[in-house]
């Protein structure tokens, strides 16, 4: 008897490509389209729309059934309201990597079971390792697509049961794949950034839900230099869309953020030497590990810091009061709110929300 495999499909080439690999490897397949965010665009029309078109067009195509489920309430409770709590906390978050844990991989796996699914799939550039009920993330083959950044905070209950069908392949041969078998999202667009921000203005974006709270921008010997727009519109590092070029003490070099003082809404800058910007390493409450706490308190590995970042060496520290990670070689811009994702060899091994950095 065939096995039924729910596969979640976005109206994008990569999960298209995943819904009609497992086809053809002989699954039952059902399409299913997530809609986790209700809002229409300057037109009147449902921004999700489109995508749905394309997911019927492709399961049309392939011949299988599907499915939309609406899931816009989970999201604004459990993921968005995340979101801008930690912007308003004057924090960076990465709210992918909630999507994943609290919807795609546990209201749609709920939805998927009711479906009678035997397993899931999803579009990811990954792999899994299913061992004797040990369920290992591993890498995709195309390190440049590689997503295992944003499933570091599965469990093992949330993996047991997934496919990953792009883990072997290169983006290129997924595109190619889509071409000769005419998929209509063989040519269509990655999407970028935040899902439910798309392709607007980030700062209109945050407006809508967050005031903003002009301040002043400063550097650390007190020298006021103009008037920032709100500090949950900066990042640590981040040196374009200051508006404070030009400066008579400007060296030539370019002016970046080093700190964001909440409590007094000041921003600080820099320019000239980064050395303000590195730290030695960062400090973590806590870590989701894959598949289990590790049995050493303190051991070396790899991690990022932020996604496309390089790997980079460094020693982990657990204890029971938090995790400290200290850097082989110095870091730039370790940011607060965003993920340190840590790396053994081809297995992704957990990660966490970054709370400090060490200087």
């Amino acid at each position: 008897m065939k096995k039924t495999v729910v596969v979640g499909m976005s109206g994008g080439v990569d999960s298209s490509v995943a819904a009609l690999l497992l086809r053809e490897q002989g699954y039952n397949v059902i399409g299913l389209f997530m809609n986790n965010w209700e809002e229409k665009d300057e037109c009147g029309a449902c921004t999700g729309e489109e995508d749905f078109t394309d997911v019927r067009r492709v399961a049309s195509a392939i011949g299988i059934p599907y499915y939309s489920v609406n899931f816009a309430k989970e999201y604004m409770d459990r993921v968005f309201s995340y979101f801008l709590s930690e912007y308003k906390a004057g924090r960076t978050p990465n709210p992918d990597v909630l999507c994943n844990r609290e919807i795609k991989f546990k209201d749609f796996k709920q939805t998927a079971k009711r479906l009678g699914a035997d397993y899931i799939a999803t579009g990811h550039y990954c792999d899994i390792l299913h061992d004797n009920g040990v369920h290992y993330l591993l890498k995709a083959k195309d390190q440049n697509k590689d997503q295992t950044y944003f499933l570091n905070q599965l469990s093992q209950e949330q993996l047991d049961g997934v496919l990953f069908p792009l883990g072997k392949l290169d983006k290129s041969e997924v595109r190619r794949i889509a071409e000769q078998n005419g998929l209509a999202t063989a040519t269509k667009k990655d999407s970028t950034g935040i899902c439910f921000i798309g392709e607007r203005n980030f700062r209109d974006f945050l407006l809508k839900y967050i005031p903003a709270q002009k301040g002043k921008i400063m550097t650390y010997d007190g020298k006021v230099l103009g008037e920032h727009l709100g500090l949950m519109y900066y990042t640590i590092g981040q040196r374009r869309g200051l508006g404070i070029g030009g400066q008579k003490e400007d060296d030539g070099s370019r002016w970046f953020v080093i700190e964001k003082d909440l409590k007094n809404n000041i921003l600080y800058v820099a320019h000239g030497a980064e050395d303000k910007l590195f730290s030695k390493g960062l400090y973590m409450k806590e870590c989701n590990w894959i598949p289990f706490t590790p049995d050493k308190k303190d051991f070396e590995c790899t991690a990022k810091f932020r996604y496309r970042q390089p790997e980079q060496k460094c020693t982990v520290h657990v204890r029971d009061n938090g995790i400290t990670v200290d850097f082989a070689e110095r870091q730039r811009a370790i940011t607060e709110g965003q993920f340190a994702v840590f790396y053994d060899g081809d297995k992704c091994i957990g990660g966490g929300v970054i709370e400090k950095a060490i200087f």
